[in-house]
C-alpha cells in the first residue's frame, strides 16, 4: 500500500517541483535554483522516456540518472545559506533513491510453487471471449508464459512488444505464446488488437492464477489507476517457459521490476534445452 501511494504521489510531486524551481531561477537567476530544476528533470526525464522510449528493461541502480541529480544537488548547495533550492533538490534525491532502492524491488523470495525441473501447476484463465481454459491442456507444445502487470505498465508493454517481433522464430521452433494478466477484460481485448501475431492474450481473473503461483501482487498498481479502470492488485513480472509434457525448463523472477530477460534469451534457452 505505501508503494503504491508513494509512486502516485512522486510522480505527482516531481512535475511540480521542476515547475516552481524553473520559475524562482527565471525570477532570480543564479545556479541554485537551476540545480534544483536539473535534479527534478533528472527525474522525470526517466519516466518520459519510458513512456514516449518504451524500453522493456533498464539497469537496476540507473547510474547516469544519479550524476545528473548529484550535480544537481551540488548546484543548489553553492547558495548556502540560501536553503530553499536545497531542500528542493534533497527532497527530489530523497524521491529518487526511493524509487531506485526501495519501490522497484519486488522483495521476492524462493517460490515453492515454481521450479524448473517440475511440472507446472494447473491453474484455469478465461480468453478474451469469456471461454474458460486450463493450463493442464497445454501439454503437447511448448509455452512461453508471460505474467505482465498490465496495459499500464509500460516496461511490460515493451516487452510483449519484443515478444511480438520474434514471434515468427519462436512459432517456428513449436512455440505457443501465452500473454496473462489479472486486469479487466476490456483492456486485455485493447492490448490483443494491437498485435498482429497470433499470441493467446489471457485473463486471470482476481489473480486467481497469481495467487496459486505465488506471484500475486496485493496493492501492485499505482493509486489513482482505478479511475481508469485498474484493481488495485497485479501479478509480478514473471517469465516461465514449458516444454511438451508441461515440466517448467526456466524462470525468470525478477526481483527488480526494471530488470528483464532480453529478448534473445527466450530462442537462446528453447534451442539449449531442446523443448520443442
Amino acid at each position: 500500500m505505501l508503494k503504491r501511494l508513494y509512486i502516485s504521489a512522486y510522480l505527482s510531486v516531481l512535475p511540480l517541483a521542476l515547475l516552481f524551481s524553473g520559475w524562482q531561477w527565471s525570477l532570480s537567476g543564479g545556479l541554485a535554483w537551476l540545480g534544483a530544476a536539473l535534479t527534478c528533470a533528472s527525474g522525470l526525464v526517466f519516466f518520459l522516456r519510458l513512456f514516449l522510449q518504451p524500453t522493456a528493461r533498464t539497469s537496476a541502480l540507473l547510474p547516469g540518472y544519479w550524476l545528473a541529480i548529484g550535480a544537481g544537488v551540488v548546484l543548489s548547495a553553492l547558495a548556502l545559506p540560501v536553503w530553499p533550492p536545497l531542500l528542493v533538490s534533497v527532497g527530489a534525491l530523497l524521491g529518487w533513491a526511493g524509487y531506485v532502492f526501495w519501490y522497484s524491488w519486488l522483495g521476492r523470495g524462493d517460490n515453492a510453487h515454481l521450479v524448473v525441473g517440475r511440472a507446472l501447476p494447473a491453474f484455469s484463465l478465461r480468453t478474451v471471449d469469456g471461454s474458460l481454459i486450463s493450463s493442464a491442456d497445454w501439454q503437447g507444445q511448448a509455452n512461453l508464459l508471460l505474467f505482465f502487470r498490465g496495459n499500464w505498465c509500460p516496461l511490460c508493454m515493451a516487452q510483449i512488444q519484443e515478444v511480438a517481433a520474434q514471434y515468427r522464430e519462436l512459432e517456428r521452433r513449436g512455440v505457443k505464446v501465452r500473454l496473462i494478466s489479472p486486469q479487466a477484460q476490456a483492456h486485455t481485448a485493447q492490448l490483443a488488437a494491437r498485435f498482429e501475431a497470433p499470441m493467446q492474450f489471457l485473463l486471470d481473473e482476481g489473480g486467481a492464477a497469481a495467487k496459486q503461483l505465488d506471484i500475486f501482487a496485493q496493492a501492485g498498481t499505482p493509486a489513482g489507476l482505478e479511475a481508469l479502470g485498474y484493481d488495485s492488485d497485479t501479478v509480478l513480472p514473471t517469465v516461465i517457459i514449458t516444454d511438451a509434457a508441461g515440466v517448467v525448463r526456466y524462470l525468470d523472477l525478477t526481483d527488480n521490476y526494471r530488470v528483464r530477460p532480453e529478448p534473445e534469451v527466450f530462442l537462446q534457452v528453447f534451442d539449449r534445452l531442446g523443448v520443442v
